[in-house]
């Protein structure tokens, strides 16, 4: 009975979810799919592994510039200010 009670407004909420990514051609679970990843960065990222950073670069220096502060934004976040935010709110 109480199982039944929970379940009911998760499964509302899902399908819901799932009727509004349908309608945006699946954008939101790519998106959380691919950890945040566009596809556009999938694609460099897969010419990186192939090509390497420098031809990539003389191949398209504004796409290397957009990959290139994808990734300089990302670590940014996740290895210096998340850090920065935990050890603050942890020595209070």
């Amino acid at each position: 009975m109480v199982n039944s009670l929970f379940l009911k407004p998760i499964q509302l909420s899902k399908k819901f979810a799932l009727k509004f990514d349908k309608k945006i051609d699946g954008a939101i679970s790519f998106f959380v799919r691919h950890w945040g990843k566009s596809k556009f960065m999938i694609q460099m990222s897969k010419k990186a592994q192939v090509m390497g950073l420098e031809k990539l670069f003389y191949k398209g220096p504004k796409a290397f510039l957009y990959f290139f502060l994808f990734y300089l934004i990302r670590d940014t976040i996740l290895y210096i200010i998340i850090p920065i935010f935990f050890a603050k709110m942890t020595t209070n």
